[in-house]
């Protein structure tokens, strides 16, 4: 997976770092958000790819540093969707 590939719309990440670091608060906040989608995009793709792996809901949220519970309710989805 190409991280650069999900920095839409902003360019690169090295662009989104830039951008965050800018001097217009606007342009750092979209930024940010570009990051964010970036970020729940990439765990949403490690969770499914360890539960393909045969990783527990425990030892994930445990990497995550959630509760199983939280881990389960915010992926499963994806999961039983057949997310992979």
């Amino acid at each position: 997976m190409r991280l650069s590939a999900y920095a839409d719309g902003m360019g690169s990440l090295n662009k989104l770092a830039e951008a965050v670091d800018g001097e217009d608060p606007v342009v750092a906040l979209a930024a940010v958000a570009a990051l964010r989608r970036l970020l729940e995009e990439l765990e949403a793709a490690h969770v499914i790819e360890a539960r393909n792996r045969g990783s527990s809901w425990e030892v994930i949220a445990a990497a995550l540093g959630v509760r199983r519970q939280t881990a389960h309710r915010k992926h499963a989805h994806r999961i039983t969707e057949g997310g992979s």
